[in-house]
């Protein structure tokens, strides 16, 4: 089969002709369809990621597609189920074995596409905006990076939690995409200055972070009383500088948050988490957003297309 796989973190990853994988026990063989890319595979291929699967590596957090066989002892699912995978690593090929626990069933309106898109965004704000940072009804929840992958989703999440969302993101284009998901204000980063802007709405309540740097600074410097800044993650490739002084003057909290670590400490926050969003998914409340797909023989075209920060929402490649 073909997956695409990083040989050496010094050189680029490129499309490898591999064996056919076989399920151990526990496991499941799936037929992938779809795979969602985030940052982290950025970093995977890099090797400066928290959690660096041993050489060579399958590229690809998140998948969907069918299940084909069963490893010895898995009862929770048959051949034939329709899944989406939080994997690690693995979704960028045409076959993957994987845990039987990573699985999620999938429900039958939801395109492979859309599920590709959906675990590692989604499960990242739902349980980051909820479980970590306590998001209340009526708060001001301002999201960094608000177009991209997963600053994105906290948009849309916030939005149905009843909080009073601003998106801050790079350009016109970028912020009409954040309007759709349920912005009520709208602020560019290119342009304005951040803190000044947080200011005259009243400051920020929570702060949802993929991006560090002087934004990050910029927005704890305008948060409120007792305001939590969520840090997801350091897209901008700088990290913040945080002045201890200002937390302790106004009580602020500095939350750290690694989605992925939850399937080793509590893969049933997970899996709790993941059930709610796939029903919300269900009723009409999500709606993924997919800005460009790319064929498995252009997964570096793919991955270019996403560190070039030109995409808003998700990058999915497909198998077919």
């Amino acid at each position: 089969m073909r997956a695409f796989q990083v040989t050496d973190h010094a050189i680029a990853p490129s499309l490898q002709d591999v064996p056919d994988p076989h399920p151990n026990p526990g496991e499941v063989l799936v037929r992938v369809h779809a795979c969602g890319l985030n940052f982290a595979d950025i970093l995977v291929a890099k090797g400066t990621y928290q959690d660096i699967p041993p050489l060579p590596a399958t590229l690809g957090m998140e998948l969907a597609g069918e299940v084909v066989s069963l490893g010895e002892g898995v009862t929770t699912r048959a051949v034939g189920d329709r899944v989406a995978v939080n994997a690690g690593h693995g979704g960028l090929a045409e076959f993957g074995a994987f845990v039987v626990d990573t699985t999620v069933p999938l429900p039958d309106a939801m395109p492979f596409t859309d599920a590709a898109a959906f675990m590692v965004a989604y499960g990242t704000s739902h349980l980051g905006l909820t479980r970590r940072a306590r998001l209340q009804k009526g708060e001001r929840l301002v999201v960094l990076g608000a177009a991209g992958g997963v600053g994105l989703t906290a948009v849309e999440i916030g939005a149905a939690l009843g909080a009073e969302v601003v998106a801050v993101a790079r350009g016109a284009d970028k912020l009409a995409v954040a309007k759709d998901a349920g912005a009520h204000h709208l602020i560019d980063s290119e342009t304005t200055d951040l803190r000044e802007a947080l200011k005259e709405l009243g400051g920020a309540d929570v702060v949802y972070d993929p991006v560090g740097g002087d934004l990050t600074v910029a927005a704890i410097r305008a948060c409120n009383p007792e305001a939590r800044v969520l840090i997801i993650g350091f897209a901008s490739g700088d990290l913040p500088k945080i002045a201890a002084n200002h937390l302790l003057v106004k009580n602020i909290d500095v939350i750290g948050y690694y989605w992925g670590a939850y399937r080793a400490f509590a893969p049933q926050v997970l899996s709790d988490s993941l059930s709610e969003l796939l029903q919300w998914y269900s009723e009409g409340r999500l709606t993924p957003h997919v800005s460009k797909t790319f064929p498995l023989e252009q997964a570096g075209d793919a991955m270019d297309f996403l560190k070039s920060r030109k995409s808003t929402g998700k990058v999915v490649v497909t198998m077919e």
